[in-house]
């Protein structure tokens, strides 16, 4: 995986060396085409001058005229008809002329050497110090016919070339400008994504699409920004249905509570009938109580995980008891009850973990049929146990499993529309569980019964 820093020298060092060829190819294409033929004719005519200026003063020496011409910053080569060579100035590396070449500039005709080497693409060809590389003009002196080469030395040359070069920095720097603000808008555009997004999740717009697909920080930035706009969006739903429950599980009891109330105003009532208002208006309260104290269970096991009370307890002779005090209620519904225990000994919060086992069989007392069963039973391995609740209830459907433990969430069919509950006891369970470093799972069939299946460490 490419990280962002990685992809910023690579682009970085990748404009760099782009726009150097770019400049560079467009520099040796502006002096193949202006500067090339303006320093060959600026050279020429140079040589013509000097040319003319030895065949006009016949008297003076030609050698010595032409080393001190040399001494400006030119290096010569000087040919008569019979082959005789004098050099001037600096030496050619290269000292290579073809006969035709000397034979045509002593015949009276100019050779063009620094406009047509070299053949390639490339300025520093301008600076081959090579005798090829030279302008050619005839030279008559004192009726002697001489062929001069000429060329300016590499001094001279750089003299000559500072526009070019300046050519060469400046569309350096005009490249590199544009690609930077090319690459940098590609390079930010993922950052602005996100920048719009999270304005439009602080919106309440949950529903933000991102379309990176890097493989850099920016792309998992992108793919933790989605999945943190679906959780918040599930945790808005939750918030919403959290409201919607809360506000009716409140108004319900609330409303039983005044209706009753103002019944018992009426002085008309027996004695009977004002009894069992009493008892109704105690059964709603005791369901208020019990939502209140559920909800403050839930939110003192969100704030603070500091809240387990640990200590070692054994958890067989909980359940038994636990059984014992639902007995009563079992054999009001004619439900037969069986279990398995080991005397285990786990180290936990024992009051914590008391209301997950009561919550769990209460549930499996509530949702059973007339005449069902439940069964506890106990498995121990070397780090953990397993407690598992079955009953022969009413059981879940594939939807109603997935939300199980969820927060006010209830199979509200008509099933268990009559059967009293908060929706709060199987998240309860949950949380102390996983508290606890256990987990709580559940399979059921519905119509067949339900098994919740809780693992917790010993330690």
């Amino acid at each position: 995986m490419k990280t962002l820093y990685v992809k910023f020298v690579v682009v970085t060092i990748g404009i760099m060396l782009f726009s150097g060829i770019i400049s560079f190819l467009i520099s040796n294409t502006y002096y193949q085409h202006k500067l090339k033929p303006q320093n060959d004719q600026k050279i020429t005519n140079f040589a013509q001058s000097i040319a003319s200026f030895a065949e006009e003063h016949p008297y003076i020496d030609l050698r010595d005229y032409l080393q001190n011409v040399s001494s400006l910053g030119y290096q010569m080569y000087l040919v008569d008809e019979s082959g005789e060579e004098s050099f001037f100035g600096a030496a050619f590396r290269d000292e290579d002329l073809s006969a035709t070449a000397k034979e045509d500039v002593l015949s009276g005709n100019v050779y063009h050497g620094i406009l047509h080497f070299p053949g390639e693409t490339f300025v520093t060809g301008f600076f081959a110090n090579e005798l090829r590389n030279t302008i050619g003009i005839p030279i008559t002196h004192n009726g002697n016919n001489y062929a001069l080469f000429i060329r300016p030395d590499i001094k001279l040359l750089f003299n000559e070339m500072h526009l070019l070069f300046a050519w060469l920095l400046v569309f350096t720097i005009v490249l590199s400008t544009i690609m930077v603000v090319i690459s940098t808008k590609y390079l930010v555009k993922p950052i602005s994504k996100l920048t719009k997004a999270t304005k439009s999740l602080s919106e309440g717009k949950f529903n933000v699409e991102l379309d990176v697909a890097s493989n850099d920080e920016l792309g998992e930035l992108s793919n933790s920004f989605l999945t943190m706009a679906t959780k918040l969006e599930q945790m808005d739903d939750v918030r919403k249905e959290f409201i919607s429950n809360i506000s009716h599980d409140i108004q319900s009891p609330l409303s039983n509570i005044k209706g009753y109330i103002n019944l018992l105003e009426n002085e008309s009532i027996t004695s009977k009938d004002r009894a069992q208002y009493v008892s109704i208006i105690n059964d709603e309260i005791k369901r208020l109580s019990t939502l209140t104290k559920q909800l403050l269970l839930l939110a003192s096991l969100d704030r603070n995980e500091d809240i387990l009370k640990r200590k070692t307890f054994n958890v067989s002779e909980q359940l038994k008891e636990l059984v014992r005090n639902y007995q009563w209620l079992m054999s009001e519904k004619d439900i037969m009850l069986s279990y398995s225990l080991l005397d285990v000994e786990i180290n936990g919060d024992a009051s914590l973990l008391h209301t997950v086992w009561d919550n769990l069989l209460t549930n499996a007392i509530k949702y059973n049929k007339q005449n069902g069963s439940i069964e506890i039973t106990m498995e121990k391995s070397e780090d953990s146990i397993v407690v598992t609740f079955a009953d022969t209830g009413i059981g879940l459907n594939l939807k109603e499993k997935e939300r199980i433990f969820d927060r006010f969430y209830r199979a509200d069919t008509a099933r268990t529309r009559t059967i009293e509950g908060t929706g709060l006891g199987l998240s309860i369970v949950w949380t102390i569980v996983h508290l606890h470093n256990g987990d709580v799972q559940v399979t059921s069939t519905e119509g067949k019964g339900s098994t919740f299946i809780v693992k917790l460490p010993i330690k």
